[in-house]
């Protein structure tokens, strides 16, 4: 350490020291191959006309993380490119992506029409918090054009696949109605990835991802995201700087990593969903098995990317309840009974325990999730491994 460096510093004592030794190293000519975690809360600047300038929204720039941050905003860039939206805006998780995306769209005294066949949570965020605040709801099947067209709402909500019997939206058809009735479109994109289906080319309004899932892919973060119109996200960033569901720099800097191997992921998961299925329907104790890539989707195949249909497979134990399910789960050895979905992992999931828990069984059973379904995100292990893992642990007794 030069004399003369050390000279320039505005700090003599050791307290001083230890706050500012290190920090605020000259800038050179270089540039990191990746995105650097910006772990820090605010951001100075030498000239106060600039920081003025960034304050005012007049340049681009940072202050304060809740309002911005350079890690988040690379994960937003690269979500917009994927999806071929105008803008992005991630958050702290799924559900914190689908409140801004309906906040931005409805108010007291709008309908809202939610796919019957939601994600449970969502269900409950749509009829329970936002019907608090004066929005009403119907479900409707989201493959019913006829039960649509009857209704006038502000705003519809479908999944791309639906969470957990894997239905796939007519996309271009529900638009088509969207659009007549002026009513905005938020597609949960979850299930398909930006890989599979993008829905904002379709003329949705807005695409929602957990990027917990897929996106990021190996079941170390809680994340969320929303696509849409430049404009649409600038109101909705101003809404996220006062609700403050935001996602942190470390958790978006695992995001955009995971990003970089999707196309790899996605393609391993999608295949290997495909040949799982094929097994399952052979397989004597299983009654039925839910999988896109097995069933005519008709005019909604137009909307996927190339003959891929998701890496998501549920199926049905036949002559099946809750203890059956879990003897089965308990004897698997290779595939993890676990929460979410997404990862390099295969993880099974008995949805009338997670994800439609509070249903009634009467409504439950309306849907179609019978008492012996099972949820099954395949991962990227060696598909020989993983359909010799479920033929051992369904014939347990």
């Amino acid at each position: 350490m030069s004399k003369d460096a050390s000279a320039k510093r505005p700090y003599q004592h050791i307290a001083s020291r230890a706050v500012h030794a290190g920090e605020h190293q000259p800038q050179t000519g270089f540039r990191p191959t990746t995105t650097p975690i910006y772990a820090t809360s605010s951001f100075g600047y030498a000239a106060m006309d600039e920081a003025d300038a960034v304050f005012a929204g007049a340049v681009d720039g940072y202050v304060y993380s809740r309002h911005g941050n350079p890690t988040v905003r690379a994960l937003e860039l690269a979500v917009a490119d994927l999806e071929g939206a105008g803008d992005a805006l991630a958050v702290g998780s799924g559900m914190a992506a689908i409140t801004l995306a309906l906040l931005n769209d409805v108010q007291a005294g709008d309908h809202v029409l939610a796919a019957t066949d939601l994600y449970g949570a969502t269900t409950n965020l749509i009829e329970q918090v936002f019907g608090s605040l004066g929005v009403t709801a119907t479900r409707v099947d989201a493959r019913n054009r006829a039960a649509m067209a009857e209704h006038r709402p502000r705003a519809f909500v479908v999944e791309t696949i639906s969470n957990p019997l894997l239905r796939v939206a007519d996309l271009p058809a529900l638009v088509e109605i969207a659009k007549a009735h002026r009513c905005r479109v938020i597609v949960d994109n979850t299930f398909a990835s930006p890989l599979l289906v993008n829905p904002l080319r379709l003329g949705v309004d807005t695409v929602i991802h957990s990027t917990t899932k897929y996106l990021a892919g190996h079941g170390d973060v809680t994340g969320g995201v929303v696509a849409a119109s430049a404009s649409r996200i600038a109101d909705m960033r101003e809404l996220l700087k006062l609700v403050g569901p935001i996602t942190g720099p470390f958790d978006a800097w695992l995001t955009l990593r995971g990003i970089k191997t999707l196309p790899l992921r996605m393609e391993r998961q999608c295949d290997n969903a495909a040949a799982l299925a094929d097994f399952l329907a052979q397989h004597p104790r299983v009654a039925r098995v839910h999988y896109p890539g097995r069933t005519d989707i008709g005019s909604a195949a137009a909307m996927f990317n190339d003959h891929r249909r998701g890496g998501l497979v549920a199926f049905e134990i036949k002559d099946a309840g809750q203890e059956d399910v879990f003897r089965v789960f308990e004897a698997m050895r290779l595939c993890t009974p676990a929460t979410s979905l997404g990862d390099v992992y295969t993880l099974v999931l008995y949805p009338p325990m997670s994800t439609h828990r509070g249903m009634a069984d009467d409504d439950r059973h309306a849907m179609g999730i019978a008492d012996g379904l099972v949820r099954v995100s395949v991962g990227i292990e060696d598909i020989r491994d993983i359909t010799a893992d479920f033929d051992q642990a369904l014939a347990a007794r």
